[in-house]
C-alpha cells in the first residue's frame, strides 16, 4: 500500500507543477501585434488569424510567483507573407504584466506549388 502511495505521488508531481505555470499567450500576442504595427512592419488588420502559429518556447520561474515566458509567433498576411516574432514577458500565476519585449526574426514570402 505504501509503495502504491509513493508511486501515485511521483506520477502526480509533474502534473501539479505544470498546472501552476501562467498562460500569457493572449497578452504576448496582443503586444506583438501592436509592436508590428507601430514598427511599420505590418498592420494587424492585414494578418490572418486562422493561419497564425503560436509556440511557447520557455517558461522560467524567477521567484516564488514570478515567471519569464518566451513565445514564438508566426503571423501570416493576406499576401502569403510570414512574419516571425519572438516575445519575452513577465507573468505571475494570476496575471500577465509589464512590457513585452518583441524581436522580429524574419519576413518571408510563402509560395504554394500545386
Amino acid at each position: 500500500m505504501r509503495k502504491l502511495s509513493i508511486l501515485m505521488l511521483l506520477v502526480s508531481l509533474p502534473l501539479m507543477s505544470h498546472a501552476q505555470e501562467p498562460d500569457c499567450k493572449a497578452w504576448s500576442l496582443d503586444k506583438a501585434k501592436e509592436w508590428l504595427k507601430s514598427s511599420n512592419i505590418v498592420d494587424s488588420q492585414n494578418l490572418s488569424e486562422s493561419k497564425m502559429r503560436i509556440t511557447l518556447l520557455a517558461t522560467e520561474q524567477k521567484s516564488k510567483n514570478l515567471y519569464t515566458q518566451i513565445y514564438h509567433f508566426i503571423f501570416y498576411d493576406n499576401q502569403n507573407k510570414a512574419y516571425d516574432v519572438i516575445t519575452k514577458s513577465k507573468a505571475s500565476r494570476t496575471e500577465c504584466f509589464g512590457d513585452v519585449d518583441s524581436y522580429f526574426i524574419s519576413k518571408r514570402q510563402i509560395n504554394h506549388l500545386n
